[in-house]
């Protein structure tokens, strides 16, 4: 449904398209934030109403006014509108989780016969979605290893030979080793072959990467991480041309997995601060990389901003940031590595990233806690990994706190 934004100027610059882009200047009853729409249903002032309201919809008309809360509602869009602004694009669409977001556009876009290229690096539980629910249906899924432009080359070339429709997704940078996929090479190759690009630029945050410059047709994001900033909302984005969303919408309004008002508030609250959020924390994840590489008791550290790090050129050449999560390796085994993480003072344990409080995780017993030590080697997860996702605290205590914990190990 329309709801007019506030003017803003055509240069206006991330910040002040995150506060001001997509809401209304003037909000009911004199409220400065775009407040909770907390209704499922929306009701008609007569039949001609009804009509009126119907016949735009048969038309594929903007729509002037609600009708059901699953089809939208007036606080998401006023999110959609801000993120579209933020992360350069046409349109964006909210949807109730990352996860909802990810399979809502594999299933909208993919039938029977058509390929799925994927980077072997993926989300674990996108790439399980792929290998193992879409197959039921027909849709053949190539997994190519990160970093492997050859193989990416002739799985697409596969794909498009065999297929009238092919996706390729990826992450930039990927979970939890960092990897920055060369956007612009890989949509030259699919788009040569007829195939679409999504990135999941989660890690990323559009502060730091917009991949639709770089010709990528959809971006995605776990709105949870960064653009929430707060670990407190469950939220999902897909943002491109209006096309693809349009067809994407209508998709979602049947899988029903819409974002409810409220959370959908807390994203608007979140947006507002993110590029003061995410400058903090590309500031303390490169302070902190160094450090952690200077340490004797730490093997190896993955972070994009280090030289250090494979795809250090790409990340220089697209990124404007690099974020806020550190992956290291302890010099240690399982046990060890445990006991490092247990003695910081600061960081939470959890499985998230993105928001103002620090997280740590030991992905060997956290995300990958059900596979043995062979299956969780097999693809790439070794007991000593440790993923630090930096909030918005400062470097210096930072710091001293992973001092202190190395010291007891």
């Amino acid at each position: 449904m329309i709801n007019q934004s506030a003017a803003l100027p055509a240069d206006a610059r991330e910040s002040t398209q995150a506060v001001h882009g997509g809401e209304v200047r003037q909000k009911p009853y004199g409220s400065l934030t775009t407040p909770i729409i907390q209704t499922s249903t929306y009701t008609f002032e007569d039949t001609a109403a009804v009509i009126a309201h119907m016949e735009r919809k048969k038309a594929e008309l903007p729509l002037l006014r609600g009708e059901y809360g699953r089809y939208g509602n007036p606080t998401q869009e006023s999110a959609e509108r801000k993120l579209a602004l933020v992360e350069g694009g046409d349109a964006a669409l909210l949807f109730a989780s990352g996860m909802a977001a990810a399979t809502s556009v594999m299933l909208a876009l993919l039938s029977p016969g058509d390929y799925l290229v994927m980077t072997d690096d993926l989300y674990r539980l996108t790439r399980d979605f792929a290998l193992n629910f879409l197959g039921r249906f027909g849709v053949k899924t190539l997994l190519v290893k990160s970093g492997d432009d050859a193989g990416l080359a002739a799985a697409v070339r596969a794909a498009a030979a065999a297929s009238s429709k092919c996706l390729v997704f990826s992450e930039a940078p990927s979970n939890p080793y960092l990897r920055v996929i060369d956007i612009p090479r890989v949509v030259e190759l699919a788009h040569r072959h007829g195939a679409l690009v999504m990135i999941d630029s989660t890690f990323a945050s559009p502060i730091n990467l917009k991949p639709l410059q770089y010709g990528a047709d959809l971006v995605l994001h776990s709105a949870s991480k960064y653009l929430g900033g707060h670990n407190d909302l469950l939220a999902g984005a897909v943002v491109g041309p209006q096309a693809l969303i349009n067809q994407l919408r209508t998709a979602r309004n049947q899988l029903g997995g819409v974002i409810d008002p409220h959370n959908a508030y807390l994203l608007l609250r979140g947006l507002k601060t993110l590029a003061l959020r995410v400058a903090k924390q590309n500031e303390s994840g490169l302070q902190v990389a160094r450090f952690l590489e200077s340490q004797p008791k730490v093997r190896r550290v993955y972070y994009p901003g280090l030289p250090s790090h494979p795809d250090h050129e790409i990340a220089r050449r697209l990124m404007r940031g690099f974020g806020g999560v550190v992956t290291f390796e302890i010099d240690g085994d399982l046990a060890r590595t445990g006991k490092f993480i247990d003695a910081l003072r600061l960081p939470y344990i959890g499985p998230s990233l993105g928001g103002v409080e620090s997280i740590v995780e030991q992905p060997a017993l956290m995300s990958h806690f059900a596979k043995d030590k062979a299956e969780r080697e097999a693809i790439g997860i070794k007991d000593e990994l440790v993923r630090l996702a930096l909030g918005i605290e400062d470097a210096e205590d930072l710091i001293a706190d992973l001092q202190q914990a190395l010291d007891q190990i």
